[in-house]
């Protein structure tokens, strides 16, 4: 749609002589100084986006705002019947000139990312009207124009603030006419003498690029009309940040790049397309590896062309495009925007919805009032975004208090929170940030926060995080309950090892505490994991329980590597019983059965306990052998809801904690949609068995896993 034609779109308070009504007020003005600099300025950005299709109504506001900006323009004059009618859209455009990088602000810095993206997301969600932020993108290259001659540290500020927010909103909102510019311009601000010699290099081969682009076009046009495809041809000139971003991401220099000279093809249909490029690649050579068919697998946000690099005439490369009219028009103003390709980022599905819609109303038709109420409502509702005394922007959870705010800056200040100020007004700690606030947080000397601000019923905290800072809070204040915890995940972990021989005691010493109270005190705070237990277990049974010599000296030969170390059973045949299935270093013993030669088991095995009451001579002293690589049969069982990809899930921990899976039934409720699993595995030791219940209980659905008895 063009210009002209948007204009005529009926639009609310849009009317076709508005921009006229306005400028004739504006000239009436008494003189006054910089007045006419405040109209030459509003001539100039209007200029700039006017091509954009914006209506009238917001293309008037743009020649009076600087005015209203430089205070030429009261809010009386507002309210006057020429300008009644934009009031709202200047306003608009003073609020999102409140906003910038933090005078501060450096690249480099760990927030720098963050910063520069909450800005972003802000300029869209504080304005009143989201096309406003297209003239404020206007706005910000007419000043990087106007800074040619300006200092080289206005240069610099102005050019970061464009990298690192304008453009990229441009970039977002598909408005590539004004993007290329932007970018070009902080490049020239930020690397003037990169820039320089691009240009040069660029400068020297323009006469030379611009009539090679002309052949190729004419080529072209001739072997499409004798093939019957109707086409539009345009040559794509490179711009200079894009010819620098390709060098550096390719490694490349200038005369290797491929789409240094490029031409476009836009026919009918997707048949078309096709038929073109076979015209293409019929007329000249293609370079391997330089074709993407994307109308076949479109991107991920759904940008269809065909890409095609081809030897054309004189030997010299050139890049093709080609793709339909409604691919065009998709890619240059529809929701095909390529920002997280080209910014290489990524975002939030919710956020991408948002951008759709503000683009699409690039091209407003009927009144479009609900509409904008639903963006401002509806798709900005999940974040909000405060500014902090210092001018940083904090993006927090919808619904988010002042003390959420307190808790994002610091965990001791959100300790000490007692009271918030809100744009300079005292408020309660339950009241819900709104976009633009700035928050200033009353603190005291001694952290002291209330359980009350736990509860979600009183409001005080939104943020999950924020409540889990103040739990973490009253669990260091409290010993009892740190002990209670503690006591539960000892318990806890020596079931799931089932593991009961060893006093919990001699475990607290080997952990360097002087009895099991200080062990759970120690667990609970989580100055001690889980998995230090089964470490602590594993140097008992090292070094506490008594080697047990063979009976008899072996005369077999010294084991292979990978066997099972298991010595005291001489040339006997032996095998790992089912009932209890003992991993090193857990003490175990021998015994002979009838024609299945020697069990082994855990000593407190109870199934052996029975044998050695009945049959004591058919005992054998046993112990682990040096074998360090040998694998030990353990089973697991393991219950959790079901889910998809459950089971790859698992079998992934297992094959990282290198325990081979011997064999694994299941069974599920469908019903309940409960799943039980035994798992038969060879595992490497008992610290090691540990690691893999650990990660196996952190895995969604999970319920619990236990070592079978």
């Amino acid at each position: 749609m063009s210009a002209t034609e948007a204009q005529k779109q009926p639009n609310g308070d849009d009317r076709d002589d508005i921009v006229t009504e306005v400028r004739a007020y504006l000239a009436a003005l008494p003189e006054k100084a910089g007045l006419s600099q405040a109209i030459t300025e509003g001539e100039r950005i209007a200029a700039i986006i006017e091509p954009l299709g914006l209506p009238n109504n917001i293309i008037a506001a743009v020649y009076a705002y600087p005015l209203f900006r430089e205070g030429t323009l009261h809010n009386k004059y507002l309210n006057n019947k020429e300008l009644k009618d934009i009031s709202r859209f200047v306003i608009g455009l003073q609020q999102l000139d409140q906003f910038s990088l933090p005078k501060a602000w450096q690249p480099g810095e760990v927030l720098a990312v963050q910063q520069s993206e909450a800005l972003r997301k802000m300029l869209l969600a504080v304005v009143s009207d989201v096309r406003l932020v297209l003239v404020r993108i206007a706005e910000q290259l007419y000043r990087l124009r106007e800074a040619r001659n300006a200092t080289r540290q206005v240069q610099e500020a102005l050019a970061l603030e464009t990298r690192e927010i304008y453009a990229a909103l441009a970039n977002r909102l598909g408005v590539w006419q004004l993007k290329w510019e932007l970018e070009d311009f902080a490049f020239r601000y930020l690397e003037p003498e990169t820039y320089l010699g691009i240009a040069r290099a660029l400068k020297e081969k323009r006469a030379e690029r611009e009539s090679f682009v002309d052949s190729v076009k004419g080529q072209l046009e001739q072997e499409l009309l004798s093939n019957h495809i109707s086409a539009e041809i345009s040559g794509r000139p490179k711009h200079m940040y894009s010819i620098w971003r390709k060098m550096q991401r390719k490694d490349r220099g200038l005369d290797s790049l491929y789409d240094i000279r490029a031409v476009r093809i836009l026919v009918k249909d997707v048949s078309e397309c096709y038929a073109a490029l076979g015209v293409v690649h019929n007329l000249w050579s293609y370079i391997p590896g330089e074709f993407d068919d994307y109308i076949a697998n479109p991107k991920e946000n759904d940008y269809q062309s065909l890409h095609t690099a081809v030897v054309g005439p004189e030997g010299k490369t050139v890049e093709v495009q080609i793709r339909s009219h409604e691919m065009h028009q998709h890619a240059e103003l529809g929701v095909a925007a390529h920002w997280r390709y080209k910014e290489g980022g990524s975002s939030p599905a919710a956020f991408d919805q948002k951008i759709s819609f503000l683009r699409q109303l690039l091209e407003p038709a009927g009144d479009d009032a609900d509409l904008l109420d639903q963006i401002r409502d509806d798709f900005f509702e999940d974040r909000v975004y405060a500014v902090s005394p210092k001018g940083d922007v904090i993006e927090l959870p919808a619904s988010a208090t002042p003390l959420d705010f307190a808790y994002h800056v610091h965990t001791q200040v959100g300790h000490r929170c007692r009271g918030a100020k809100v744009n300079g007004r005292i408020v309660p700690l339950t009241y819900h940030i709104e976009n633009g606030d700035q928050i200033e947080i009353i603190t005291g000397s001694q952290p002291q926060p209330s359980r009350d601000w736990l509860s979600p019923k009183l409001g005080y905290l939104a943020g999950a995080r924020s409540r889990a800072k103040v739990r973490n809070w009253f669990r260091h204040q409290d010993r009892d309950l740190h002990m209670r915890e503690g006591r539960e995940m000892l318990d806890r972990e020596l079931a799931r090892l089932n593991v009961k021989d060893v006093p919990t005691d001699d475990i607290a010493v080997q952990l360097k505490h002087k009895e099991t109270d200080g062990l759970c005190v120690a667990l609970g705070a989580g100055d001690l994991t889980a998995a230090s237990i089964a470490t602590a277990l594993q140097n008992l049974r090292g070094t506490e329980l008594p080697v047990m010599r063979p009976r008899r000296q072996s005369r077999r030969k010294k084991k292979a590597p990978d066997t099972m170390g298991v010595s005291g059973v001489g040339d006997l045949m032996c095998n790992f019983a089912r009932c209890c299935r003992p991993v090193p270093p857990e003490a175990i013993v021998g015994y002979i059965t009838q024609g299945r030669g020697v069990s082994i088991h855990r000593q407190d095995c109870g199934n052996f306990l029975g044998l050695n009451q009945r049959n004591p001579e058919r005992v054998l002293e046993t112990s682990w052998g040096e074998s360090e690589t040998g694998s030990y049969p353990v089973d697991l069982t393991l219950h959790a809801f079901d889910r998809s990809g459950l089971i790859r899930d698992i079998t992934g921990v297992l094959a990282d904690e290198d325990a081979n899976v011997l064999d694994l039934k299941s069974h599920t409720d469908t019903e309940s949609m409960q799943v039980i699993m035994e798992l038969s595995l060879e595992i490497r030791d008992l610290p090691t068995l540990s690691t893999a219940i650990n990660r196996l209980e952190q895995l969604s659905n999970v319920v619990s896993v236990r070592r079978k008895a």
